[in-house]
């Protein structure tokens, strides 16, 4: 009997969903940082045993949209309730959630619901258990599990629980897949995650990294970045001083997807204005976040 299904990972922003998959896929293919709507695009994560396959599915940190971009990442969200075999639905201790008509429609829905409450370290346990109670009263057939991420806590339990609800099925992808994206994919996904954690206010959500050319090369890959910016004074602060910030920037995600890839780069970055990006629906399905017309 062979076991396999997708279970998709739906939260508010900032919950910890990221590192939540991380934990479980046993790679970062999702990147993490303090800033809330880091996730942009829907990412997929694959473990396989002898006789499973999970297909892990992060989304974006649902939100009310401000731009077609987000608009777009909503359409991720929606798709993600749409062809789940289990949800694992990510709070956080004294959260409640903010979409409540996404919220219904799990509710409503006949898919088993893992319900995890992350970052339980900075609570304490009576209030722990005081979230248990409420969120079995607001999905009665879900399991409830109090969980800490980035410790490792509980990941264990949930993975076993997620073994135990997959349907019978063969392997979606083939054995040896870990993901369902690119090599280019996760480079600009590294570069975007290290403007978020050096550049403050609106700087980093004004951004988009695209990679222009990858070369596999023996030994060392030839990879060329380019960073989409919507205002000439945006690009003046990602450059910095003589150059500085930018510098710093390029050497960081270096190290980072070298470690990534196994492999050394030479990465080149280079920076171009596209102005009101997030609202250009040609620029967004250049991007990939165009889901239909």
């Amino acid at each position: 009997m062979h076991k396999s299904g997708f279970v998709n990972i739906i939260g508010n922003p900032n919950v910890g969903k990221s590192t939540l998959m991380n934990a479980l896929v046993g790679e970062k293919l999702s990147i993490i940082t303090s800033k809330a709507q880091t996730r942009r695009h829907r990412i997929m994560g694959i473990v396989n045993g002898d006789d499973f396959q999970i297909v892990y599915t992060d989304t974006p940190g649902i939100v009310n949209p401000h731009y077609k971009l987000h608009e777009q990442m909503m359409g991720f969200v929606n798709s993600a309730l749409q062809d789940a075999d289990l949800f694992l639905l990510v709070t956080e201790v004294g959260e409640t959630f903010k979409n409540q008509e996404t919220l219904q429609r799990i509710i409503r829905s006949n898919t088993p619901v893992i319900l995890v409450i992350n970052k339980i370290d900075l609570s304490n346990q009576q209030f722990v258990a005081d979230r248990i109670a409420y969120w079995q009263a607001q999905i009665p057939r879900a399991f409830v599990v109090p969980c800490c991420a980035t410790e490792g806590f509980n990941v264990g339990t949930i993975f076993d629980h997620i073994i135990a609800q997959l349907p019978e099925h063969e392997p979606y992808f083939p054995k040896d897949e870990l993901t369902d994206r690119s090599m280019r994919f996760f480079v600009s996904e590294i570069v975007r995650e290290k403007i978020l954690l050096f550049y403050q206010k609106e700087i980093p959500y004004s951004c988009e990294v695209a990679v222009e050319s990858y070369e596999e090369r023996d030994g060392i890959d030839n990879i060329s970045c380019l960073i989409f910016v919507e205002r000439e004074s945006q690009k003046a602060i990602l450059i910095g001083h003589q150059g500085k910030s930018l510098k710093h920037l390029g050497i960081e995600a270096r190290k980072d997807i070298e470690e990534f890839t196994g492999k050394h780069c030479f990465l080149s970055i280079h920076i171009k204005v596209l102005k009101d990006w997030r609202n250009s629906q040609t620029a967004l399905k250049r991007f990939g976040y165009a889901i239909d017309d």
